[in-house]
């Protein structure tokens, strides 16, 4: 906000400008980004007096912000941490423990970390229910303003497979019985003050993937455009070896590759912006309007994250594969790409947390409202589709793919209902997949409607062949992406019931 010295900039604003840093540069702009999550729930859950103290120096950029939830005996599993915090007599709390795979935890540029730190407070509920959350500085402020020493070690720095430039460090708490912490908030009610720095933490991962994404589509276009090698078929299925060689971006299936990745990078960037357009509608209005902004927004956060990061990876390869040898090589930017974004399904909840997410908590949200408005947006868009004759063939396949949804459900809630949820949740990453790829492909067809009254009305901002490309992606995504959504409905309804666990049975022998 304007009052805590900031732009007071709408996310969806934010999230373009971030867009192209990212695509610059996906190692630098996380240490931004996670200090302006932690300031915002600073000043959403601190006292004025933690807002007072930190938050001044962390938009400045002298002092970094973190999110510190994960440990080694747990790992994804934050019912089982047991980083402790007890209570002094000055207010503050006694802090021991450890965190992990913590990003931007230590560098030399900056001259404090505020790390936000979950923590379990003596005699706390077992479980989720007993983590509070806690400031904990690298150096703690004394009464006089002066910096000291708080006891928060590094103890290593994590060395990865890419994000080279994006520090991950091993944090060590209180070896000295002298690090002290601040709780933010009420106690126990960690996990759910963490959860508005982590999804918005999740939907930052989409578009680092995305990004990262779009930096190697554009590398692989400019390749493909300048690479001659190999000639066109003549007529009577031959080549002329007499002719010039043509360029590789002439070549059907090198244009296919590169339509997948423009078709994954924009369908991505798409469903983000549309995210954030709810994020700001869920803060700034009110009523009916305001709850379904931000039920939309809980139903697509998990896809939002989920499906740049997993498709981002098979965009980046087709890019990889398209320079050929010199793909695997240093000489150009893939390869840096492809290790850069394979962190991005891990980051912020693998792919199967999301995956027990979407299926587990938030298509039943509400009652089943959050699946229920996204469902009237997908077919809203698909009635609009239906009223040119060029787009009616895609907007009837996309209402055919939206039914198989249902379909699936049916199949699954009942053992759901059961108790039976390990049953329920085993085929969640397939359903993702599904789900995912309708989404997209509802993004596709809102790009396909815009585009094709443009050039019907004449009434373009941009040439002619902008909205053709925009249509001609589409109609790839329709063609070959589309139809993946029949196999994961196809896996799911199977009666083979291959990765739950049987007692006595090894399936691995």
């Amino acid at each position: 906000d304007y009052d805590h010295g900031g732009m007071q900039m709408p996310h969806m604003v934010h999230l373009a400008f971030n867009h192209i840093l990212q695509s610059a540069n996906n190692h630098l702009p996380g240490y931004v980004g996670l200090t302006a999550g932690a300031a915002a729930l600073i000043t959403e859950y601190g006292s004025q007096e933690q807002i007072d103290q930190y938050i001044p120096h962390m938009i400045a950029g002298k002092w970094g912000g973190t999110m510190c939830l994960t440990e080694p005996q747990a790992g994804s599993s934050l019912s089982d941490i047991v980083t402790s915090g007890k209570l002094l007599d000055d207010g503050s709390y006694a802090i021991s423990g450890q965190k992990i795979f913590i990003s931007g935890g230590d560098h030399a540029y900056c001259d404090n970390f505020v790390h936000l730190t979950l923590v379990r407070l003596e005699g706390a509920p077992a479980g989720t229910r007993g983590i509070s959350l806690f400031i904990v500085p690298k150096f703690r402020i004394e009464e006089d303003g002066s910096l000291v020493d708080n006891d928060v070690f590094t103890a290593g720095d994590f060395q990865k497979l890419g994000q080279k430039g994006y520090a991950t460090t091993h944090l060590v708490f209180g070896e000295n019985n002298n690090c002290k912490g601040w709780l933010v908030g009420q106690e126990n009610m960690g996990l759910r003050y963490m959860f508005q720095m982590m999804n918005g933490a999740r939907i930052d991962v989409g578009l680092t993937a995305a990004s990262t994404a779009t930096a190697a589509y554009y590398a692989s276009l400019q390749y493909a455009s300048e690479r001659p090698q190999g000639r066109k078929l003549t007529r009577d299925g031959k080549k002329n070896a007499l002719e010039e060689q043509t360029l590789i971006i002439n070549h059907p299936d090198v244009r296919r590759m590169l339509l997948k990745q423009k078709a994954i990078v924009e369908g991505s960037l798409s469903l983000l912006l549309e995210c954030t357009a709810y994020s700001d509608i869920s803060h700034n209005d009110s009523g009916e309007k305001k709850d379904d902004a931000h039920l939309l927004l809980e139903i697509l956060t998990p896809i939002a994250k989920t499906y740049p990061s997993e498709k981002g990876i098979e965009s980046i390869s087709n890019g990889l594969q398209i320079l050929g040898g010199y793909g695997f090589t240093m000489d150009f930017s893939l390869q840096q790409y492809y290790r850069d974004i394979r962190i991005m399904t891990l980051y912020e909840g693998t792919t199967g947390i999301q995956s027990l997410d979407l299926l587990g908590r938030k298509i039943s949200m509400n009652n089943g409202r959050a699946l229920e408005l996204l469902s009237q947006k997908i077919t809203e868009t698909i009635n609009e589709a239906m009223t040119y004759d060029a787009l009616q063939p895609y907007g009837k396949s996309l209402a055919s793919k939206l039914t198989q949804v249902s379909e699936v459900l049916n199949h699954l809630m009942p053992h759901a209902m059961a108790g039976n949820h390990e049953k329920f949740l085993a085929d969640a990453t397939i359903f993702m997949e599904m789900t995912s790829t309708i989404v997209i492909a509802y993004q596709w067809l809102k790009t396909a409607i815009v585009s094709h009254q443009a050039l019907v009305s004449g009434k373009t901002d941009y040439a002619q062949e902008f909205y053709e490309s925009k249509l001609s992606t589409m109609k790839y995504f329709f063609k070959y992406e589309l139809p993946h959504v029949n196999a994961c409905r196809e896996t799911i309804l199977h009666a083979d019931v291959v990765t739950v666990i049987e007692e006595g049975k090894n399936i691995f022998a």
